[in-house]
């Protein structure tokens, strides 16, 4: 496997150790009586970690006494985050985000820096893949990766409606042109597969740095706007790119790998769905972040720190798998299908795909956008692309 990033030496550098830039602190203690822990999905990651934090009530029932699980879009955490803040009363202990809402919390300065307890925590050169490490360091010390896959920008369309599958970006874009409102993506600041497919433009189309969304994205700003104009509307979140696709209304959406398994194992999406990859063609690989807002009190945050570790854990890893939503899903070296829960093992072997392996083989696995260049380009999409046709 490849992976590729220009900024690898200080990914890597960030990524490596959690004490980098950090002092030091002594271990927080554990409550002496049970505490309720709540915790906010803004990623739909509880479908491959909830069994494993429940995993840790039952094994640690003297400092749980249970779990508050709540979802919400990424988008509307960060004002929420900041009104609890401003006001003294923080009620969200534990935050499950993708890069999108690790990104705009580093932004505003919402979460605790976790370097000081590094001491609490496992080291992350020591327990992640090589891809997640780097992934990780995108975090800057303020969040943990707790799961990766290599994402895409795949698109995924029904054979059946579509004869000739287009190959490059100039075919998708004229088989748009001839079938109005037939392809879709969502908006890419609360989609995974908007945001990998925003990001990986820049290496399809030859831009002139794919690093940069402000200065070195003029071909893909421009590809943006005109595919936009073949699109009815973008929705706030895959599902409902999926459901569409699977309804018949859209004949191509853009996927993921995750999100090509997952809603065909839902039977959301038929299972003779199909996916494919434009010419010049990279992964932009994508991660799940556990981040704890600033103004948890010290006690829950030793009980957040402890979870962490739980989670990181082979066995606890092993839950990431799922029914292929983040396919293949675990961050951390050694887990394996095997591990998997048997209804895992059963799912992928029925709707994976075995060119999957091929594919993450042959391609370089280039890492998402820093967190400051990732805010600067869901904010000029929308400004510029998704303006007056979000929904």
């Amino acid at each position: 496997m490849t992976i590729t990033r220009r900024k690898a030496v200080a990914g890597l550098v960030a990524g490596a150790g959690l004490v980098l830039g950090g002092r030091a602190r002594a271990d927080l203690a554990l409550p002496k009586s049970p505490v309720v822990v709540t915790v906010v999905d803004v990623a739909g990651n509880l479908a491959l970690t909830q069994k494993a934090i429940e995993a840790y009530r039952r094994a640690k029932p003297g400092i749980v006494s249970r779990f508050a699980f709540t979802k919400a879009p990424a988008p509307e955490l960060p004002s929420k985050l900041k009104a609890q803040q401003a006001a003294g009363r923080v009620d969200i202990d534990l935050v499950l985000t993708g890069t999108d809402g690790i990104a705009a919390g580093i932004e505003q300065k919402l979460w605790v820096d976790l370097k000081p307890y590094a001491g609490q925590l496992p080291k992350p050169a020591d327990i992640y893949q090589p891809a997640a490490l780097r992934l990780n360091g995108l975090a800057q010390g303020q969040g943990l990766c707790v799961a990766w896959y290599p994402s895409g920008p795949l698109i995924e369309y029904m054979p059946e409606r579509v004869k000739t599958v287009p190959t490059t970006a100039d075919e998708l874009l004229a088989w748009a042109r001839q079938n109005k409102g037939k392809f879709m993506y969502a908006r890419p600041a609360n989609s995974g597969p908007g945001r990998t497919w925003i990001m990986g433009l820049p290496y399809i189309l030859g831009d002139a740095n794919p690093t940069d969304p402000d200065k070195g994205w003029d071909k893909t700003w421009e590809y943006l706007k005109a595919i936009g104009e073949t699109v009815d509307y973008y929705p706030g979140g895959t599902s409902q790119t999926m459901k569409e696709l699977g309804e018949g209304s859209r004949d191509i959406v853009v996927s993921t790998t995750g999100w090509d398994i997952n809603p065909r194992v839902l039977g959301v999406v038929p299972a003779e769905a199909k996916v494919g990859a434009l010419k010049n063609f990279r992964w932009v690989a994508d991660a799940h972040y556990m981040a704890v807002p600033k103004g948890v009190p010290e006690e829950k945050l030793a009980v957040i720190l402890d979870l962490m570790a739980f989670l990181l854990q082979p066995a606890q890893q092993a839950y990431t798998y799922d029914e292929g939503y983040f396919y293949p899903g675990p961050a951390v070296k050694g887990v394996t299908l095997d591990m998997a829960p048997p209804e895992s093992r059963a799912a992928l072997k029925e709707f994976g795909r075995p060119e999957y392996d091929k594919m993450i083989a042959d391609h370089p696995i280039e890492m998402p956008l820093d967190a400051d260049k990732m805010v600067v380009a869901f904010r000029r999409w929308d400004e510029q692309v998704g303006s007056g046709k979000k929904r």
